[in-house]
């Protein structure tokens, strides 16, 4: 993608500048905090966001990906999801 951020490797954690726990929050509030905790990290720092999955997942990780950030995606128990974030931008 261009910021020279690489992707975490198998079984590697990226380092977090910061971690949100968004399970329980209605959209789009949960896009809007996950973006205003990207404009506090620096371009290729990582944010880790945990959400409901299904349509949350789908909207705050497709809405990511336009605007040019790395996004992966992790199950969790109990019908949640991890993002792993990368900041785009410079």
């Amino acid at each position: 993608m261009g910021t020279g951020a690489q992707a975490p490797q198998e079984g590697a954690q990226p380092t977090l500048r910061q971690s949100l726990d968004l399970r329980g929050t209605a959209c789009p509030v949960n896009f809007i905090r996950t973006r205003l905790a990207l404009e506090t990290i620096e371009p290729g720092a990582w944010l880790q966001v945990d959400l409901d999955a299904g349509e949350p997942e789908r909207l705050v990780a497709d809405g990511l990906r336009q605007a040019g950030h790395q996004v992966e995606i992790t199950s969790l128990e109990d019908g949640a999801v991890r993002l792993l974030i990368c900041r785009h931008g410079g």
